[in-house]
């Protein structure tokens, strides 16, 4: 879903701090205490797969025994969020929801539901351009990564009649989940790890650890800075293939998240053209053309969603509907025909620094 923003944040993340020459003990990376004239909290760094992405979580803490306590109910946290929400897995909630479509509603738990609020709230704002209903079509365009053929025009055309974001019907006193079309199914995939992100940050902090960052993929969400520091230094990778390996333009962030979504990574070359693995609801199409949109707000689950409607519906129309929204600011860039990125940007936006400095 996203392009190459995890390594890059975590190159800019580790260049914060000092790294002991330490090897990893299960899947965890420790890093040196900051040095300072106070005493510091030390910094660790752990890592774990979930979600289909390697979520990490980098934080500040008096002693190990309370990182490696802290990281360890964050990561059950999130583990216990994909086993609710993957479409992966037939057992799990979300698909058992679906395998009722055209029936009742049915009574969801509560994280399941707030997700899928939000998801409506960012469906309405974009009329439709957002929509976790598109599950049918998504499925249809992974297959097509694996063949390297466009979908047939026939199936795909069933599969978007059975898309559409006011079929899916939410009764909050009831906490129902209704879906009217028998067939329809959910993709939580441009949702889910932002709300993770916020959810592994809340459980640290009842641990006490109010200065974090939980990465998944390129949906970020940081805590309070570290040490001595102004923010979270997080780099956006450049878009262009020949600066694949160059760290892009850093942003500095705290109690907030960040989001990048794009063709980068995840993408299937048909017939000379390059379609990308995020799908334009009301076409059925994967997007063309090389693009990246970042999206800055206050919570994950609002940024990882919101980079959709960017990608989507591209700057112009995007901007004016991210504009409505508190704390809410983006950055799209785009790739000519002759390899020049072009940038749009607005106002809000943070300030972005050079990666050397």
């Amino acid at each position: 879903m996203i392009h190459r923003l995890t390594l890059a944040v975590l190159a800019a993340m580790l260049a914060v701090g000092q790294v002991c020459n330490l090897p990893l003990l299960k899947g965890r990376l420790q890093t040196c205490p900051t040095t300072g004239a106070a005493p510091a909290p030390t910094r660790f760094t752990f890592k774990e797969p979930h979600m289909g992405t390697e979520f990490r979580i980098i934080l500040y803490a008096p002693d190990g025994e309370t990182a490696h306590k802290a990281a360890d109910a964050a990561f059950a946290r999130i583990a216990s969020l994909d086993a609710t929400m993957t479409d992966y897995d037939p057992a799990s909630e979300l698909m058992r929801l679906c395998a009722k479509s055209g029936g009742d509603p049915v009574k969801v738990s509560d994280e399941l539901f707030f997700v899928l609020s939000k998801a409506q709230d960012t469906s309405r704002i974009s009329d439709g351009a957002f929509d976790v209903t598109v599950g049918p079509v998504v499925r249809l365009w992974r297959q097509a990564r694996r063949t390297g053929r466009m979908p047939d025009p026939q199936k795909l055309a069933a599969e978007r009649a059975l898309v559409g974001w006011k079929d899916m019907v939410l009764d909050e006193k009831a906490h129902t989940v209704q879906l009217l079309k028998t067939g329809m199914r959910l993709d939580l995939g441009g949702i889910a790890k932002g709300y993770a992100a916020d959810e592994g940050l809340a459980v640290l902090k009842t641990f006490g650890v109010t200065r974090a960052l939980a990465a998944a993929g390129g949906d970020i969400a940081v805590s309070g800075p570290p040490p001595g520091a102004e923010g979270w230094r997080i780099a956006i990778a450049p878009l262009g293939e020949a600066d694949a390996d160059k760290e892009g333009p850093v942003l500095l962030l705290h109690d907030a998240a960040v989001s990048t979504s794009g063709d980068a990574e995840q993408y299937v070359e048909i017939d000379g053209k390059r379609y990308s693995h995020i799908v334009d609801p009301k076409t059925g199409i994967g997007l063309v053309g090389r693009m990246s949109g970042t999206v800055v707000a206050p919570h994950g689950v609002i940024a990882d969603s919101h980079t959709k409607i960017l990608c989507i519906l591209g700057p112009e129309k995007a901007f004016s509907i991210l504009a409505k929204e508190e704390g809410v600011s983006a950055r799209f860039v785009h790739l000519t025909d002759d390899g020049k990125e072009e940038t749009a940007v607005m106002k809000n936006f943070p300030p972005l620094t050079n990666p050397e400095k």
